[in-house]
């Protein structure tokens, strides 16, 4: 019975998104940019974007070539691929100098990047909590190169872990259909 009520709870905790009271948008949170400007989320508004926590010395860091190469396609359709460099995972050892020119040098990125930032924990990002409380713990990084892409509408529409590749039949579906929306 105890196993029953804990798989039970453990499911809504997976499935909280169906209840998200949304009483604040994505747009309403801003980063700093790995230049040292202010990224502010509302300029965004009407776009689908693509938040991915990056990092150089991951297994899927040649996903960066896959996320330039989607923001490349679909930028005129009103997408924006977000990246945000961390160090909770223990593979952005570097400054943010280091690591725009590591992006820059390796895979031409062109998208937007913030600075250095805390995803998960206690001093995760307010963006991150956010997510999580607004659609559970599939919005919560378990690793380097999780996505969660906001629709137009300033909520979290799905959730990506490191293994999708954003050039994925998958992934690739998915925008298309939250763009068209």
């Amino acid at each position: 019975m105890k196993k029953t009520i804990v798989i039970i709870l453990i499911m809504f905790g997976f499935f909280n998104n169906v209840s998200a009271n949304y009483t604040e948008l994505a747009h309403n949170f801003e980063f700093k940019s790995i230049d040292g400007n202010t990224i502010k989320l509302k300029q965004y508004k009407d776009k689908v974007i693509v938040v991915v926590n990056v990092a150089s010395r991951c297994g899927f860091t040649n996903q960066y070539k896959d996320l330039q190469k989607l923001w490349l396609a679909y930028e005129k359709e009103n997408l924006v691929v977000l990246g945000i460099p961390t160090n909770n995972f223990k593979q952005e050892p570097g400054s943010n100098s280091d690591i725009k020119d590591f992006c820059e040098t390796n895979f031409n990125i062109t998208f937007p990047m913030s600075e250095k930032t805390d995803v998960i924990g206690k001093n995760s990002h307010p963006f991150y909590r956010w997510a999580k409380e607004n659609y559970g713990n599939a919005a919560i990084p378990k690793w380097n190169f999780h996505k969660i892409i906001i629709g137009k509408d300033g909520k979290v529409a799905e959730t990506f872990g490191s293994i999708t590749n954003p050039s994925s039949k998958k992934f690739i579906n998915t925008i298309e259909k939250i763009i068209k929306n």
